[in-house]
Formats: C-alpha cells, sequence, structure tokens
C-alpha cells in the first residue's frame, strides 16, 4: 500500500486560462477534492458528522510550481499526512503529470486544518476525530521525508 492517498484528474478546457495553462486557482480547489474523496472512501462517519457540528477550517494553503499544465494533461494529487495535532492537520499534496508511464512532479502543496464544533456563532477547536485519526495513520509522513527534489516520480 502506498504511503499516499491519490485522486486521478484529467484537466478541462474550463480549468485553464486564456494563454492555455491551469488557473492556479484550481491547484487549491484539487488540495479541498483530493480531501473529500480521501473522507469519502476512507472516513464516512466523517462525512455524517460533518452535516451535524462538526467543521474543518481551513487555516492555510499554499502551493509551490515547477511545470505548467494545460488542458487533458492527467494528473495524479497524492495527499500525505505531514503532521497531526490535538485538534490540527497537516497535509502535503505532490501534483504530478501522468504520461506515457512516467509521472513527473509539476507542483507541491500544503494546507492546515482546524477541528471545530458548535453552532456558527459559537465554534471552538475540537479534537480530531478517532476515525479520522485512524484513517490517515497510513498515510503519515514527515517533512524530512517529503525532501525530495524536483525530478521524475514512479508511477
Amino acid at each position: 500500500m502506498p504511503d499516499y492517498f491519490e485522486l486521478r484528474h484529467v484537466i478541462g478546457l474550463e480549468e485553464t486560462n486564456l494563454v492555455g495553462n491551469v488557473y492556479y486557482a484550481n491547484y487549491l480547489r484539487w488540495q479541498g477534492r483530493c480531501r473529500e474523496m480521501f473522507l469519502r472512501e476512507h472516513a464516512p462517519g466523517i462525512l455524517r458528522e460533518l452535516q451535524q457540528d462538526l467543521k474543518l477550517f481551513t487555516l492555510r494553503c499554499e502551493c509551490e510550481f515547477f511545470a505548467e499544465l494545460t488542458a487533458f494533461d492527467e494528473i495524479a494529487i497524492r495527499m500525505r499526512l505531514e503532521d497531526l495535532a490535538r485538534s490540527q492537520l497537516g497535509f502535503a499534496f505532490d501534483y504530478l503529470r501522468i504520461s506515457d508511464g512516467r509521472a513527473d512532479l509539476v507542483a507541491r502543496g500544503r494546507q492546515r486544518i482546524a477541528c471545530m464544533r458548535g453552532a456558527n456563532n459559537a465554534t471552538a477547536p475540537t479534537n480530531v476525530p478517532a476515525e479520522l485519526r485512524q484513517a490517515l495513520e497510513p498515510y503519515r509522513t514527515g517533512p524530512a521525508e517529503r525532501s525530495i527534489g524536483t525530478g521524475r516520480w514512479s508511477a
């Protein structure tokens, strides 16, 4: 089993700008989509809790770009758990272009999430739910393990 959760995606024309490359905001959208699909597949109880009073607030997100993507490129977004605190999670994302059996790193991103509970006007930090902690454990990696250069990855 790989140490990452992977979401595959084929880029559509609507995700590009007038120049023809992918608009930068889409990389952040894909981080959110990858997170959502992880919950759907590995922690469905969390989806039910989100319909009640659990909230996952994105505190910070970033993306560093190494190469351009264009319409109809196939990509893999690989998510790892980088940090797990009492009420917060840190995720790392690798964006790879998949072509001819190769996976080339084109971008790298990060997100910091806080778990909160309560009514919208009275939310307070809460522990990361046990189901989510357990689901993420196989995907845990430390920052030292992510210091790989911008070379090729095997798909």
